[in-house]
């Protein structure tokens, strides 16, 4: 009786097996790295109706971030100005640039400039600013520095795993008191952090690491 199959297809089970064992592996590894946020949403700079720099404002004029986001204090938002906000300044300065001239025109038929979000969270993610902002944890921790950038872009995944590493290791985001939240220049030291461990050890700041705080 003749073969039919050759002798070495026997193995042929095995090695379907083993390269399918690579293909989901080489896949899960493609899509763990490239799709994860620090590939997806860092660098993320989209372009805005008005040419606004945060290092002129922030950084060579030193404006405070509250000024313009008034909220960050009181509420889970980072308000983005009214044009309002904006033409308290500008009803005199710099009066005949174009990009000043979109945000009086705002102004004067009431209607919002139309900001896109950079910093995007799901919506199953809560977030809120009142509570970082009052622990004393810097705009700079999560936003970098907003002082030397002309365009807004993301700079952290702010992804889960990135969240729950800081909340498990707080110490260098916990700024002393009378460092403001909003100082951008400002590094944690030896000092800085044996002073947030010693708030942590008092239960001043306890930052959760339960589902519920985040998934409500």
């Amino acid at each position: 009786m003749s073969v039919i199959f050759p002798k070495w297809t026997n193995h042929l089970p095995t090695i379907v097996a083993a390269g399918a064992t690579v293909a989901g592996l080489v896949v899960v590894s493609v899509v763990w790295f490239f799709f994860s946020p620090k590939n997806t949403d860092v660098g993320y700079a989209p372009d805005q109706p008005v040419n606004y720099s945060h290092k002129l404002h922030a950084g060579l004029m030193g404006m405070d971030c509250r000024y313009c986001h008034t909220a960050v204090e009181d509420g889970p938002h980072a308000n983005v100005p009214s044009s309002e906000v904006c033409m308290n300044c500008h009803k005199g300065v710099r009066t005949d640039s174009t990009e000043i001239q979109k945000i009086a025109a705002a102004h004067e038929s009431g209607d919002p400039i139309r900001w896109a979000k950079v910093h995007l969270l799901p919506d199953y993610a809560y977030f809120s600013h009142q509570a970082h902002v009052n622990a004393n944890v810097g705009c700079a921790s999560c936003h970098g520095r907003m002082d030397q950038m002309e365009v807004v872009r993301q700079v952290e995944p702010l992804s889960m795993g990135w969240c729950l590493e800081c909340h498990r290791n707080p110490e260098t985001h916990l700024r002393p008191e009378g460092v403001a939240a909003t100082d951008m220049q400002w590094t944690a030291d030896e000092a800085s952090i044996a002073a947030a461990r010693q708030r942590l050890a008092n239960k001043e700041v306890q930052p959760p690491e339960h589902c519920s705080a985040c998934h409500r």
